[in-house]
């Protein structure tokens, strides 16, 4: 019968006896659970970071958007297929949506005195700041009255805001755009990046003004714009809203084929985000995870020169009376003790690693303690699986031939 007490301590003893011999054995399991456990940690953090960047482009929001794949194909332009009465249309014939906002974006120049930027310049209505959740810190929004009478108004985003006039209050100044004057109304709340895209370093004008005065009216069909988004009334509505929406454009367009837009959703970028931050998760843990499997090996050769080197002992022990499983499991438990410790050392190290990346970097990085046991656990395996040769060989020396060659 085996002593696993008598044999725990043996192994204990002799791995402290050589300690560092057994910390670099160690090395490798701690960088690959390091390594794993910072990937997937990293990875999952990616994930809300992009949940997250897309909540805040609005609840239950739709895009159209302009052509068939959503965007240029074959170095070809975006079709100039959605018109200003297309989103009038929607608002007033598709009941499943509650506010609709048609866009038109260009870049342009802004200046106040002195000063001048490089910025992006929107025409929108005054829908665009709920659809959108984009709401005014100071001052007021774009008015119905303003888009009918194609008025000469601006509201900035915080950053542009701040670029142009600093600690002057904006409200009332005059700013350009494209040599013609606009009233500053209204200074956006901050909104922060989507995608490397700063959405608080914008110019919203009417989107009446928009098309006649900055960017022209280029559609044969009626005012030409950049995009839609529309928000349905619900998370059970937006099925609903794009079957609608897409009927509703298909009979304004004349289609008999091919759509010449694509509605897209917040679950359908999150899905397609989703899925490509997992895979890539999966794949950078698949990496880290071949360190692990390489610091099994180191734990194997240096069980495997432990043996040679510890043959009197062995032979010695077993002379004294000790069985083959007694042996045995003392080389086991050795390996096994290295991996687990390497493997919680390395856990360690990962975890303080996520947490310094959410500390420095806008991903939410965080590890599960599923994630930590299935490292720890794997680890520990491993040891044990990597052990099991070594044991082995040291369990089936001759203890006259191992006293003989000592």
């Amino acid at each position: 019968m085996v002593d696993l007490a008598e044999s725990t301590k043996m192994a204990v003893k002799t791995l402290t006896a050589n300690k560092l011999r057994s910390a670099l054995t160690m090395l490798g399991i701690i960088i690959g659970n390091a390594s794993v456990i910072a990937m997937v940690g990293i990875g999952q953090g990616a994930q809300r970071y992009a949940a997250e960047q897309f909540e805040s482009l609005g609840p239950n929001t739709l895009f159209i958007i302009p052509g068939n794949d959503g965007g240029r194909r074959g170095g070809r332009e975006v079709p100039r297929t959605l018109t200003y009465e297309d989103a009038q249309a929607i608002a007033s014939q598709v009941p499943s949506i509650a506010a609709v906002a048609p866009q038109i974006q260009s870049q342009q120049a802004a200046v106040y005195g002195n000063r001048d930027t490089n910025a992006t310049v929107m025409g929108a209505t005054p829908d665009f700041s709920v659809v959108r959740s984009f709401p005014v810190e100071q001052g007021r929004f774009i008015t119905d009255e303003d888009v009918q009478r194609r008025t000469r108004v601006v509201a900035l985003g915080s950053d542009l805001a701040n670029t142009l006039f600093g600690t002057t209050n904006p409200i009332g100044q005059q700013i350009r755009i494209r040599n013609i004057s606009f009233e500053v109304i209204g200074v956006m709340e901050a909104k922060g990046a989507f995608l490397g895209t700063n959405q608080d370093d914008v110019a919203i004008i009417p989107i009446t003004t928009m098309a006649s005065q900055i960017t022209g009216n280029v559609s044969l069909y009626g005012t030409e714009v950049t995009f839609i988004s529309a928000m349905a009334r619900d998370d059970q509505s937006i099925n609903a809203a794009q079957f609608q929406i897409s009927n509703l454009l298909r009979l304004r367009h004349r289609i008999v084929n091919t759509d010449d837009f694509t509605i897209q959703t917040q679950r359908d970028a999150l899905t397609i985000v989703g899925n490509v931050t997992g895979a890539l998760t999966i794949m950078l843990a698949a990496i880290a995870g071949i360190s692990l499997f390489v610091g099994g090996i180191g734990i194997m050769n240096i069980m495997l020169v432990s043996v040679r080197e510890r043959t009197q002992e062995i032979g010695l022990r077993k002379a004294i009376g000790a069985s083959q499983s007694d042996i045995l499991s003392q080389f086991i438990i050795e390996a096994v003790i290295l991996a687990v410790i390497g493997g919680a050392v390395g856990t360690g190290i990962g975890v303080g690693g996520v947490s310094l990346v959410g500390a420095v970097t806008p991903l939410q990085a965080g590890v599960s303690p599923i994630a930590i046991v299935v490292a720890v656990g794997v680890s520990g395996s491993i040891g044990l699986f990597f052990g099991v040769v070594p044991a082995k060989q040291a369990a089936k020396l001759d203890p006259i031939v191992a006293l003989r060659s000592a």
